[in-house]
């Protein structure tokens, strides 16, 4: 990959999910002085919510990782909605739901939340989750609809805006 499109996917990501996800959560750990893992548990149970984080936040990683790639490969665009994808990406995650990158922050936030035993990351991450409810469906999928036409509209019928299907949607020939 050229070092220009390096850029262009190093930037959205920096920009947007890093901010969200990473950024934003150490703000309001930081000012607000909520860091309790273990949740003041007792000490054989302590484990529990820092494993639970962990393990929320590492799948959270992995599918916003997988999403990132497939928008470079497959998509010729971003994440970023000022950098969109040219094609349609229904391959890969994208056949099981169409929002795995939201989800895949949503997963890091609320992993974050229960790792660091913190109500306003948990907030944050509700917040977040209803600003990207009322966002994708508004104002994404027309543009997508708007941009792909009949193509995003035969997906849309067959793959679920949020939860996953049990089996992957396999676009027609």
């Amino acid at each position: 990959m050229k070092k220009a499109g390096l850029w262009r996917h190093l930037a959205a990501v920096l920009i947007l999910p890093f901010v969200m996800g990473f950024l934003m959560p150490l703000l309001l750990v930081t000012l607000t002085g909520t860091f309790n893992p273990g949740w003041g548990l007792p000490a054989l149970l302590q484990a529990v919510p820092v494993i639970l984080g962990m393990g929320l936040i590492a799948g959270g990683l992995v599918l916003g990782g997988a999403t990132v790639r497939l928008f470079m490969t497959v998509g010729q665009g971003t994440l970023a909605p000022w950098d969109p994808t040219q094609r349609l990406v229904v391959t890969g995650v994208y056949r099981y739901v169409r929002n795995p990158m939201i989800s895949g922050v949503i997963g890091v936030l609320l992993g974050e939340a229960v790792l660091f035993g913190s109500p306003p990351v948990l907030l944050w991450a509700l917040g977040f989750m209803v600003v990207n409810m009322l966002y994708i469906p508004l104002s994404e999928e027309p543009g997508l609809r708007q941009r792909f036409g009949a193509q995003y509209e035969e997906y849309a019928r067959h793959v679920p805006r949020w939860l996953p299907r049990q089996n992957p949607w396999i676009p027609p020939a």
